[in-house]
């Protein structure tokens, strides 16, 4: 369960590092909700992810799952550049991640 949480976690630090497009100064109030919201929920699974995951390892996966994920949020709807050497860089990082899981650390 706490595998689980780590990754919706890290797929809300995708929402809330997204949402900072469009905070505008933290004046677009719908916006700076959904950022409120989104870094509250990451933040609080992170929490709940590293009573039994040791943080190091939870930190690492969460801040990649999010650094991955708004990647490919930014190729996908933003027209970011999708070179092949990001993509296989991401690639890579998505790949530690797995690691980290597979060897329990």
């Amino acid at each position: 369960m706490a595998w689980l949480a780590l990754i919706l976690g890290g797929l809300f630090e995708v929402g809330f590092t997204t949402s900072l497009r469009f905070v505008d100064g933290f004046r677009n109030l719908p916006w700076v909700l959904v950022f409120l919201v989104a870094v509250s929920l990451s933040m609080g699974l992170l929490e709940y992810a590293g009573r039994t995951i040791p943080i190091g390892t939870a930190y690492a996966v969460w801040a990649g799952v999010g650094a991955a994920g708004t990647a490919i949020v930014g190729i996908i709807w933003f027209g970011e550049v999708a070179s092949l050497p990001r993509l296989l860089l991401l690639a890579g990082l998505v790949g530690c991640i797995v690691g980290l899981k597979l060897i329990k650390a």
